[in-house]
């Protein structure tokens, strides 16, 4: 079985550059969210306005970025993703501008909307990318492609937040915003004129016939667990920051959130580095039964350093989870709609995360953050439901292994 490594990945033709363009407009991306945070309420000192302006552009996010995955399927990433950037710009330059002038609260929203609606997808463009490059023999290598990708989004999201916090932090949040939307609109425009492997647009009759594969039950399966995923996210995000403070240590929910973090980086890093015989599907369940399993201890963490041990455990199934995920979505879906099949994971990891945050924080100011652990346990075991059909699996493994004989003799061998 091929095998292949994080260099020889970046060593392919034309793969480095659009991947680190991709991560340099992730970055951005991490960063936007809460900048936005930073800049309302630093002008209007309303944490509920900047909540709203902040929800806005996450539903915005989460509904038109299947629709723009849609047209780059449809017309080719390179001529939908400029003018995509470009009105993307336009909305942040308006939300800077109204926010300068003390415009109302719907006015602050409609930006903050425009502005999510615009967003580009960089991450499931990206993915789109390995998939067309990565086909046939070197089939076998999407896994090792998927956890480099799965890696230069966390690395985002852990820089990205902290870059904006420090910004807004000393004094500068319109600075934090203006550099997302530098990193977000450089970084775009860079990967879009990488031409060479941008996937090909789809024709008519291609386009008439693939929309199917994204209306079957293996691919539904797969948003219910990305859908799951989100809720453990978005609750985990405010579960760990109450239970900081039941225990009078609020310092101490970064130091969580860090090793949670980097404990599932390096899950991410290590499954990456060599290929597995186990259908994509089989380990789609046995990471997911691991995070419902390692979820248990959470319910009953009475300390600060046993909820961190146990939030360990849980970080070591969350990146494998991430890198199956669209593993098996390139597997399901017709190749034409590759684009809108991986963005309708991340808008419904975003939605389950938006929707869990205020329902867990209900549910914490009633119970205590135990209670939001034990909705996060409730998400991982809806998970490894999901993930237990079987259906499609057969169609899993011989797309992702490839062919077992014949063909040219891939780089990695």
């Amino acid at each position: 079985m091929p095998s292949a490594t994080y260099r020889t990945l970046l060593r392919t033709p034309g793969a480095a550059a659009f991947f680190l363009t991709a991560t340099t407009g992730r970055v951005g991306i991490a960063m936007t969210s809460l900048g936005i945070v930073w800049l309302v309420h630093d002008r209007t000192g309303s944490y509920a306005t900047a909540g709203l302006v902040t929800g806005g552009f996450a539903v915005a996010e989460a509904l038109a970025g299947p629709q723009l995955a849609r047209l780059a399927d449809r017309f080719g990433q390179t001529r939908v993703l400029p003018p995509v950037l470009l009105a993307h710009a336009a909305a942040v330059t308006a939300l800077l501008c109204l926010v300068a002038s003390d415009a109302p609260d719907h006015l602050l929203t409609t930006a903050g909307v425009l502005a999510g609606a615009t967003i580009p997808q960089l991450a499931s463009l990206s993915a789109a990318r390995w998939s067309a490059l990565l086909r046939d023999d070197l089939a076998p290598a999407l896994p090792t492609a998927f956890a480099l990708e799965s890696l230069g989004n966390g690395l985002g999201y852990l820089a990205g937040p902290a870059l904006v916090s420090v910004l807004g932090a000393s004094g500068h949040p319109a600075l934090g915003t203006l550099l997302a939307a530098g990193l977000v609109v450089g970084g775009g425009l860079l990967f879009a004129a990488q031409r060479r492997t941008a996937p090909p647009a789809v024709s008519a009759v291609e386009r008439d016939r693939s929309g199917r594969s994204l209306l079957r039950l293996p691919f539904w399966a797969l948003v219910g667990v990305s859908l799951s995923l989100g809720v453990f996210f978005g609750t985990m995000q405010v579960s760990v920051a109450a239970f900081a403070v039941e225990h009078d240590a609020p310092g101490r929910a970064a130091l969580l959130y860090a090793v949670s973090n980097c404990t599932g980086l390096v899950s991410g890093w290590l499954y990456g580095l060599r290929p597995r015989r186990t259908p994509p599907q089989n380990q789609l369940v046995y990471a997911t039964a691991w995070l419902a399993v390692s979820c248990l201890p959470l319910l009953v963490a009475d300390t600060p350093l046993g909820l961190g041990a146990a939030l360990a455990a849980t970080g070591l199934a969350v990146q494998p989870i991430l890198v199956l995920s669209p593993v098996l979505a390139q597997a399901t879906a017709h190749r034409a709609v590759l684009t809108q099949a991986f963005t309708w994971l991340n808008s419904a990891s975003a939605a389950g995360s938006a929707g869990a945050a205020a329902v867990s924080g209900r549910l914490i100011d009633s119970h205590g953050s135990h209670a939001g652990f034990a909705l996060a346990a409730a998400a991982a075991t809806a998970m490894a439901l999901l993930a237990a059909p079987r259906t499609g699996a057969r169609r899993t493994r011989r797309t992702v292994s490839g062919p077992r004989s014949g063909g040219a003799r891939s780089p990695w061998t």
